[in-house]
């Protein structure tokens, strides 16, 4: 019966317990307890050294951004700060609602769910918190149209920040810095800010830090690119290491800009991998799905301008159907040759590739376009003369025809020659003519040097995949440890006289 008895009230007791933690879970679920919980948490990494929950805190902000108000901020403000001190003062200034209009605003069920009930206490709160806080009144700012005061509060907490020093600081710092920089992007007046960047990335390198390092090289990598200052950008990435420990966001965002300064650098390989490796590492398309379709649009033309088609499963999908739908027809053009069409799509779509910063690099597609419809006409045709190919592909004369079907001859893109007393392109096959030997063209040489990379990537896997037994290396330190001891043996016998290098002479 005792045992019965204890049993039950261990039940009730975990029943009150769940029923606690239920009704907890319930009050914290409002945005004022989120933020006091937040900061809760940022005092937990000030104190113990973790910065692991000041990134779970930023984690958070996309999803509390939605909820921000002023009533919420003035109701954690208050909270935080329950004495009269400056930084009360400061923040609730920047808030645009009064304590009547507060009071009007805020309903029956928000009072409930204030904080009052919750077991939150934080006292004395650390310049983290003071940061975080006035980060969050940034972005509600933003949210809410008002830039002049947004842009009033950024620079205020970035001197702040600068005057702190505290490296517990770093990862509220560089969000501070990224919506500082947004702010003069919406501005237009992203230049601006240029030198204020380029002081804090020197000041970021020379104390390790980072997560500000990271934002900040992007956000230099972004105002370069978008005055078109590809040299000042490649400058930037030579003289700077992009830090190992950043996060996937911003490594995919400086890949992203890394392919495009090799894109307009005509390094289309190099651009190509980088391009690739950002689409692995950028977050999901749901969640991201503007850079998503900006990486992907960049890709495409790279993709082009290399000589390959990209798959036509890429434009099916649900985020990039519409965005793709200009890129679709320049790759149909491509495809197929069509001059005109690729003009019509050029023309028709210039507001948007210009708006994507594509638009240069799909001018370099004429060539490409060219030499397709150059190929198709050197299959169809076993002589055509340059006024012919000039009319089907729509050039401007024959001389520009005949230089055309010149360099795609040089580059092995079809296997003819130009004859310019008569006027015409002659194709041949292999067979006739007496031109049937395959080592006339450059296939046995491409084929060599695929045979021979093979063997060589064939030969360093190997290696890498060589594996020894364990221990072996014992046997060898044995051995060596026993020749020494001989050598101790031998040396001392030598200076003890016991051992003589030859016999002596009879005379002595």
């Amino acid at each position: 019966m005792a045992t019965s008895s204890n049993n039950n009230k261990k039940m009730d007791g975990e029943d009150t317990k769940s029923s606690v933690d239920n009704k907890d879970s319930n009050a914290t679920s409002s945005p004022t307890s989120i933020i006091l919980s937040n900061i809760q948490l940022i005092e937990r990494a000030v104190a113990t050294l973790e910065p692991r929950f000041t990134h779970r805190v930023l984690r958070s902000i996309t999803t509390l951004r939605k909820k921000l108000g002023a009533a919420i901020l003035s109701d954690a403000i208050r909270t935080v700060y329950q004495k009269d001190v400056s930084e009360k003062t400061t923040l609730l200034g920047y808030l645009p609602l009064s304590a009547d209009s507060l009071s009007m605003e805020v309903d029956s069920d928000a009072v409930a769910e204030r904080p009052k009930a919750v077991p939150i206490s934080i006292q004395d709160p650390g310049p983290e918190s003071d940061i975080y806080l006035r980060l969050l009144v940034i972005l509600h700012l933003i949210d809410t149209g008002v830039r002049s005061k947004a842009l009033e509060l950024a620079h205020s907490t970035v001197d702040k920040i600068q005057a702190l020093n505290r490296r517990s600081l770093d990862p509220i710092a560089a969000k501070v810095y990224f919506y500082l920089g947004r702010l003069y992007e919406l501005e237009g007046n992203l230049a601006e800010i240029r030198p204020l960047l380029l002081a804090a990335q020197r000041t970021a390198s020379l104390r390790r830090d980072d997560d500000c390092q990271a934002t900040l090289i992007n956000m230099l990598l972004r105002s370069y690119l978008s005055y078109n200052l590809y040299q000042q950008a490649d400058k930037l990435v030579s003289k700077t290491t992009f830090p190992d420990s950043a996060g996937n966001p911003q490594l995919a965002r400086y890949l992203y800009y890394l392919g495009r300064i090799r894109a307009v650098q005509l390094n289309y390989t190099e651009a190509h991998t980088h391009l690739q490796q950002a689409i692995r590492r950028a977050p999901p398309p749901n969640l991201a799905p503007g850079f998503f379709q900006a990486v992907h649009k960049l890709f495409i033309i790279v993709e082009l301008l290399m000589g390959d088609i990209p798959e036509r499963s890429l434009f099916r999908h649900g985020v990039l159907k519409v965005a793709l739908g200009p890129y679709l027809q320049i790759v149909q053009a491509v495809r197929t040759g069509d001059l005109a069409q690729f003009q019509s799509a050029l023309s028709n779509n210039a507001v948007q590739f210009n708006q994507d910063g594509t638009y240069t690099l799909i001018l370099r597609l004429r060539h490409n376009v060219i030499k397709t419809g150059v190929r198709a006409l050197s299959i169809a045709y076993s002589r055509i003369s340059l006024r012919d190919i000039c009319l089907k592909l729509h050039l401007d004369s024959e001389e520009d025809a005949e230089y055309i079907v010149g360099k795609a001859v040089r580059d092995g893109v079809i296997e003819a020659r130009v004859d310019h007393a008569k006027g015409w392109m002659e194709t041949w096959r292999r067979g006739e003519g007496g031109r049937g030997d395959v080592y006339e063209s450059g296939e046995p040489r491409d084929a060599f040097g695929k045979r021979i990379g093979f063997c060589l990537d064939l030969h360093n896997e190997s290696v890498k995949a060589m594996r020894y037994p364990l221990n072996t290396h014992r046997k060898d330190l044995a051995t060596a440890a026993e020749a020494r001891e001989r050598e101790k043996e031998l040396a001392k016998e030598i200076a003890d006289g016991e051992h003589d290098d030859a016999e002596p002479d009879a005379e002595f």
